[in-house]
């Protein structure tokens, strides 16, 4: 299901032995438009420090009660590597908060994660929330090592959530609005598309475009350039937050924009992995 991500802040944070905080934040990958981490604050118990929670230790979100619950431990979290997360978060940090928790890299291979769709497919043989048992063949392991050899100095390109909220969105031929938010897959954490306002353009509706029909971001002007017009974006089916968003408003979306959904691809992974 896709949840708007500013209604996943201030979400509970609760570890094997208790509360950890509140959701504050959240840091994307700008290359893949992933959920990398949550930015959780911990409050009094840990001197309000802000830390990092890979969607990798998520289990099952109980979303009444609007707590998400992790496997890893409070003690787990007050010794992890202190990472500021008011500055870029470098490849160097990750690999040792990666170490630190024992998770294998999620830059290690072609997929979203690894070599896999879903977070929790990189624990060997984690059968998480949302996630088919994991398992890799040893040649599948090899390769993941040498993925991970090879982008170690990568520029992980992470980017916070609400700082990208208020972006201008710029068309083929002119502005059409600004980012109002962001909907985000809950069981693989892919930002899948962008809910940007057009009532500063033309009075008119939401509407949500996609990270794939993305040309450009220019992070010091705060302006993202798409590969649509104003005229495709002003006849768009208009997005009601209010109603929940089925595979037949995104067929019509994509339909509209003539672009390949994309969960063609999706689908065929699950029956191989299935399989």
């Amino acid at each position: 299901m896709l949840r708007n991500i500013k209604e996943l802040e201030d979400y509970a944070i609760g570890a094997t032995d208790g509360a950890i905080g509140h959701v504050k934040d959240f840091y994307f990958d700008d290359d893949a438009w992933a959920i990398r981490y949550l930015v959780v604050e911990t409050g009094s118990w840990l001197f309000s420090r802000k830390v990092l929670v890979s969607p990798i230790a998520i289990g099952k979100p109980d979303w009444m009660q609007r707590l998400l619950p992790v496997a890893i431990s409070k003690e787990q979290v007050r010794e992890s590597p202190d990472i500021d997360t008011d500055k870029p978060v470098s490849r160097q940090h990750e690999t040792d908060y990666y170490a630190y928790y024992g998770y294998p890299h999620y830059w290690g291979g072609e997929g979203l994660w690894g070599e896999g769709t879903y977070p929790n497919m990189l624990l060997p043989g984690c059968e998480g929330f949302g996630s088919p048992p994991a398992s890799r063949e040893e040649g599948d392991c090899a390769h993941a090592k040498r993925e991970e050899a090879r982008r170690r100095d990568d520029d992980p390109h992470l980017r916070s959530c609400n700082a990208v909220t208020g972006y201008h969105i710029h068309a083929t031929d002119g502005e059409i609005g600004h980012v109002e938010g962001l909907l985000v897959d809950d069981q693989t954490w892919a930002i899948l598309y962008l809910i940007v306002n057009t009532s500063n353009w033309w009075l008119g509706h939401k509407v949500l475009i996609s990270p794939a029909w993305i040309q450009d971001v220019s992070w010091f002007d705060s302006m993202v350039s798409i590969k649509v017009t104003q005229q495709a974006v002003k006849d768009a089916p208009a997005y009601d937050p209010a109603e929940t968003l089925d595979r037949q408003h995104e067929m019509k979306l994509y339909k509209h924009y003539g672009r390949p959904g994309y969960w063609a691809d999706a689908e065929i992974l699950e029956t191989d992995l299935h399989r």
